[in-house]
């Protein structure tokens, strides 16, 4: 039966990450995998999470299963930091999934479930693996514009007339905070703007919110999200604990389900469990377990927030730094949109030749498209960095 089988596309970020392992080159600059680096390229693990699993390894008498949605004071801790109190306990469900990327997936499998013909609308561009899930489910996808090539910020107008094309039952993908790749971000009014897009046409938004904490502040980064499921009566959040909490080969993330009326919860919480059990049964409890105990703790949470600041501010001042170095060279304030992006990514805007000369001659590896980590910079490479930028013309 293999004999039927046919080649998948390569994943081209890990094929750009063999491709940075494969060059000798010293000074090689890698700006394509996702993952948080230091000052020295280590993706170091939080303080908090080493004391959270000492504490751990000295308390915990079973490995047993938890529950089909995972511990439901995992569930609890992450609706309280993404949501707050901005939608009523007893109106959620949530189930724990292997990383963010098992609850998108989650997300997708439920809206095919609960509405085979709903079409789901993507920002263009977006995180390639949103795209890749929907083709594989064989879901309809419709895109809306986002990006602005030209100023290197959001595309407002455009979007939001793609966005009244929705219809009551379709779904409408919008990224919490941090926009993968491009890092432009909705202001306060723009969000408005959509909430009441979303109103008007009865879709049901879902949000990706997998980097919070990592644009201006962990509150902060969860308003929009919050200001969403509290204005409307359904709403899917896939949350992802990756990059906030450095647990990346954990898998941790959260899938909730709201809706305004409090007697379908039990019914979606017991779907969301279904869905677990058709996937992966149940799902990974260890890092699911140091978030709670970091989430519930008062002084592991303070630490926890303290060095999460010292990550966000570091990548603010490499956004700064970088923009300073590329106006000092080229005497143009044309890259000012690198300081007023925020997260890990900004997309720079380069054509694909481009990036492949940034490659080529200067040993500097970012995704095709140009999206580039900020996080794989230091105050070092910056001014490196900078000049290559210069050099091949962008």
């Amino acid at each position: 039966m293999f004999e039927t089988l046919q080649a998948q596309p390569a994943d081209k970020i890990l094929a750009l990450m063999q491709m940075y392992k494969d060059d000798p080159r010293e000074t090689k600059i890698d700006l394509g995998v996702g993952v948080y680096k230091d000052a020295t390229g280590l993706t170091p693990i939080m303080r908090a999470v080493k004391s959270a699993e000492h504490q751990l390894w000295e308390t915990q008498d079973s490995k047993a299963y938890t529950g089909l949605a995972g511990d439901p004071a995992f569930a609890d801790a992450m609706i309280s930091m993404v949501l707050g109190d901005a939608v009523a306990r007893d109106c959620i469900a949530a189930a724990a999934t292997p990383g963010g990327t098992g609850a998108i997936r989650q997300a997708f499998e439920l809206i095919k479930m609960a509405r085979p013909q709903a079409r789901v609308f993507v920002s263009d561009p977006t995180w390639p693996n949103h795209l890749s899930i929907l083709k594989y489910l064989d879901m309809p996808v419709v895109p809306y514009r986002y990006f602005d090539d030209e100023t290197r910020g959001v595309a407002f107008e455009g979007m939001l007339q793609d966005l009244k094309t929705a219809q009551k039952g379709d779904v409408i993908l919008l990224h919490g905070c941090c926009h993968n790749p491009t890092g432009a971000n909705l202001n306060g009014e723009q969000w408005n703007a959509v909430i009441q897009v979303l109103q008007d046409a009865g879709a049901t938004p879902m949000v990706d919110i997998a980097y919070q904490g990592f644009g201006d502040g962990l509150i902060a980064d969860a308003a929009a999200t919050r200001q969403v499921a509290a204005a409307v009566p359904e709403c899917l959040i896939a949350a992802s604990c990756s990059k906030n909490f450095g647990i990346y080969r954990e898998r941790t993330g959260v899938l909730m389900a709201l809706s305004s009326d409090t007697s379908a919860q039990r019914l979606n919480q017991g779907t969301l469990a279904f869905l677990n059990r058709q996937n992966f049964s149940f799902p990974p409890d260890h890092g699911a377990r140091l978030v709670t105990m970091i989430l519930n703790d008062d002084t592991l949470r303070a630490d926890w927030m303290t060095e999460l600041e010292d990550i966000r501010t570091t990548m603010l001042g490499l956004r700064s730094q970088l923009a300073q170095e590329l106006q000092n060279l080229s005497g143009s304030d044309r890259f000012g949109f690198l300081a007023a992006h925020r997260g890990m990514f900004s997309r720079l805007g380069a054509s694909p030749e481009m990036v492949e000369k940034l490659r080529t001659d200067h040993g500097i590896y970012m995704v095709g498209d140009s999206r580039m980590n900020i996080a794989g910079l230091n105050s070092q490479t910056v001014p490196i960095l900078a000049k290559a930028i210069i050099d091949v013309g962008i």
